[in-house]
């Protein structure tokens, strides 16, 4: 991973290009975030740098993570993540990271977590077909078999049945930068991004291969 910046979805809006085309793009308000660790392979066995956004009380957060932030006399930050780059001797702790590194991106990746849908079905949830909708169907929107009885007599793991839908950690990749405002700390992405309005979302800028 590259380093990119944490923002909160706002929601979807339209622009208009240089053509006259309404573009739909969504709007993330990025907040400032603050360097609150370096970590390099002779330290800590990999190259990274932690950072921290929004701003929080004492009472919200624990003695572990207040210790953390006192010992590099930083304010109290609600949400800490990680960015593994190649060059984190570069960085330093209290260094705030600024929208610049958006600056040359024409395509993003976009991290966050999906918008959670419930206990759903298999017609719903893994795209099923469905049974017959005659009269004396008894099987309309049921899973089926399972698998066999006496042998395995067992249900395989990762068998797709019904569950909790969404709400889960998805990466949308090569998504295109539409426009970067600085002054306002927006940044426009064109179509939809992971997640529900008020969700953080990580933004990267995009390589030609995404490594996980």
């Amino acid at each position: 991973m590259t380093l990119g910046v944490i923002g909160k979805k706002l929601g979807m809006t339209q622009i208009f290009n240089e053509e006259g085309l309404a573009v739909p793009v969504t709007v993330v308000k990025v907040a400032p975030i603050v360097v609150t660790q370096v970590k390099t392979v002779e330290t800590d066995g990999y190259n990274a740098i932690q950072v921290g956004t929004i701003e929080a009380k004492e009472k919200h957060l624990t003695k572990a993570q207040l210790g953390h932030f006192k010992k590099n006399n930083l304010s109290n930050y609600r949400h800490l993540q990680e960015f593994r780059i190649d060059n984190p001797q570069d960085y330093k702790v209290g260094q705030e990271i600024e929208l610049s590194v958006l600056a040359n991106a024409e395509k993003v990746d976009v991290t966050g977590i999906s918008i959670g849908k419930g206990f759903q079905g298999t017609v719903k949830r893994w795209n099923f077909s469905r049974g017959p909708m005659a009269h004396g169907s008894k099987n309309h929107r049921e899973p089926g078999s399972i698998g066999a009885g006496t042998t395995p007599s067992r249900v395989i793991k990762g068998k797709r049945m019904a569950g909790n839908m969404g709400n889960e950690r998805v990466t949308i990749s090569k998504l295109r930068l539409v426009k970067v405002d600085s002054e306002n700390g927006l940044v426009l992405i064109k179509g939809s991004v992971p997640g529900c309005e008020g969700r953080l979302v990580t933004i990267v800028p995009s390589r030609t291969k995404w490594n996980k």
